[in-house]
């Protein structure tokens, strides 16, 4: 199937209601346009395989537009004995577009920094995770509060894999995320974190899908926004699981705090569950900032931003709670704080 033949979804979708493809197409639906690639640098000087095997979800209209719209695609095959490995990813320009395959064969933590000034970024990055790996996966997205981002993913887990994935939202103005993973073999355990900051008329929507395909798989997803200002933080998790995929314990968490009263987030669980014999559970909370907190912290010296700043880091931080990575968290807290930081001086 090509993007041509692809009909605009349609807004009953939860995929697309929140961010219609035609808000984050980077010209106008009918067009593939001319983008430059992004620019991949790689720690320790590893270097990148050309090419990238095909787009999963083939009839996805976001990744079907990323692979022809792409000039280039890569992949990263860590070897055994490294450790923590940071991809710095750059985009720049009008349209820039990466697309990065990750074949992670032994215990690895990667890390993706997401930056520039392009007027509109795209990123697919798959992987496929193989058996017995534990692998820590983290996207920092730092791009230019001017910039566009849709930013697809999909993961496959291997027998008995272990996979901590981590997303830190804190750049861009509008940004479409589907982050897929499906379960191949029984074992195997997915931990999800989400933390988003909002501020000025930032707009930010996760889509999140997680399946569970075969039995004896487990599952959890906790996703967390900050919003002030008119921001606007959408979150959907689709967690399915199987006819025959017994024995699976999966669950998702969406909290929200709302810290001026034009700022606005969504928390859309949904949960397709076939097999009897599963744990399933779900969850959402949305609250402003607790005024005692605030009252406290202020008689102790803080003005009023440098107080609702301190709440903020807390409860963001707070989203990586479930993260036993401490390479992958440290890395996330960091950068939260300092663009916490950059947020008190402007």
């Amino acid at each position: 199937m090509t993007y041509a033949t692809m009909a605009v979804p349609s807004r009953a979708l939860h995929l697309w209601r929140y961010t219609p493809w035609a808000r984050i197409h980077p010209t106008s639906v009918e067009e593939v346009p001319e983008t430059t690639p992004i620019r991949w640098s790689v720690s320790d000087g590893i270097a990148l395989e050309n090419g990238a095997p095909s787009t999963l979800g083939a009839d996805d209209i976001a990744r079907v537009f990323l692979l022809e719209a792409a000039t280039e695609a890569y992949t990263l095959t860590p070897g055994k004995g490294q450790q923590t490995i940071h991809i710095r990813a750059v985009a720049s320009g009008h349209a820039a577009i990466g697309r990065l395959h990750l074949n992670i064969k032994h215990d690895v933590t990667v890390i993706v920094h997401l930056s520039g000034e392009a007027t509109w970024a795209g990123v697919h990055i798959t992987g496929e995770v193989a058996d017995n790996v534990r692998f820590g996966y983290g996207m920092v997205n730092e791009l230019s509060v001017n910039s566009k981002l849709l930013r697809c993913e999909d993961w496959s887990l291997g027998r008995d894999a272990d996979v901590q994935h981590a997303s830190l939202s804190v750049g861009g103005f509008r940004c479409k995320n589907d982050l897929r993973t499906r379960f191949t073999s029984s074992g195997s355990r997915l931990t999800q974190a989400v933390s988003v900051h909002g501020r000025d008329q930032r707009h930010v929507d996760h889509h999140i899908e997680i399946h569970h395909d075969i039995e004896r798989t487990d599952s959890s997803l906790n996703v967390h926004a900050a919003c002030d200002d008119r921001s606007h933080s959408i979150a959907t998790g689709l967690l399915t699981i199987a006819k025959e995929a017994n024995h699976c314990d999966a669950g998702q968490v969406f909290k929200n705090l709302l810290l001026s009263e034009k700022a606005r987030a969504e928390a859309i669980p949904e949960l397709e569950v076939l097999a009897d014999e599963v744990a399933a559970a779900h969850g959402a909370a949305s609250a402003p900032l607790d005024p005692d907190q605030m009252h406290y912290l202020m008689s102790r010296g803080l003005d009023r931003n440098e107080a609702a700043s301190l709440v903020v880091e807390g409860f963001m931080h707070h989203g990586f709670s479930s993260i036993t990575n401490q390479v992958l968290v440290e890395e996330m807290r960091t950068r939260l704080t300092v663009h916490l930081e950059c947020e008190l001086k402007r």
